[in-house]
């Protein structure tokens, strides 16, 4: 069966490019438009999709408050909010609201493929870009913080797979060997009892 999508963004030609990238998707199919937030709550209860793609400012109800509200009615479906805003605020405030992703609008078509597939497996995608400044912001806090658990190694390595290195890409950077790299990160993720970065990215979001 076809991801059902509805696209929600008050921009009729943005709407449409959308939907004609989306509609050569083979799992993918957009099932309606809404061009505002209220009539986002209104088809996301009548027709009960897979996912809500919505842009965050929209007229007569924003796209946080539409996403509340279609939580609270529906909660099989998934919402990825779409934004201009990297700022830790607008995240905190997506994620409350019942979201389970975040996308800036800056990034590619297939970025947004991705993160429909990631949240169709019951996870949280964010943007790189803005996964890797809230956990940069976790990274400086965990600095600061005289109860934190990780080593000045740990906090160099977290900061880099927020800047989404792979194990080869840090090795090479901090000229240690991978198998190292991989018993720090080991070490990360269970000091915090956090096991993937998406994990990590809504916890820096929620601990502030």
């Amino acid at each position: 069966m076809k991801i059902r999508i509805i696209i929600a963004d008050d921009h009729k030609m943005f709407r449409e490019g959308l939907r004609a990238l989306i509609e050569k998707e083979q799992d993918m199919e957009v099932v309606a438009e809404a061009e505002n937030g209220h009539k986002a709550v209104q088809l996301a209860c009548q027709v009960v999709p897979d996912i809500v793609i919505m842009d965050i400012a929209m007229p007569y109800l924003n796209g946080i408050e539409a996403t509340q509200q279609i939580r609270a009615k529906n909660t099989v479906t998934r919402i990825i909010v779409l934004s201009n805003y990297s700022y830790k605020r607008f995240l905190s405030d997506a994620f409350g609201a019942g979201a389970s992703g975040y996308l800036l609008k800056e990034g590619a078509f297939d970025e947004m493929v991705h993160a429909v597939h990631t949240v169709m497996m019951s996870q949280v995608y964010v943007s790189p870009q803005v996964a890797g400044t809230v956990i940069k912001d976790y990274v400086h806090n965990t600095k600061r913080s005289s109860a934190s658990e990780l080593s000045q190694r740990e906090r160099e390595i977290l900061q880099l797979i927020a800047e989404g290195k792979s194990t080869k890409q840090i090795a090479s950077h901090l000229k240690v060997s991978s198998k190292t790299v991989e018993v720090h990160r080991n070490n990360i993720m269970h000091k915090l009892e956090i096991y993937d970065i998406p994990g990590l990215t809504k916890y820096a979001i929620r601990e502030g």
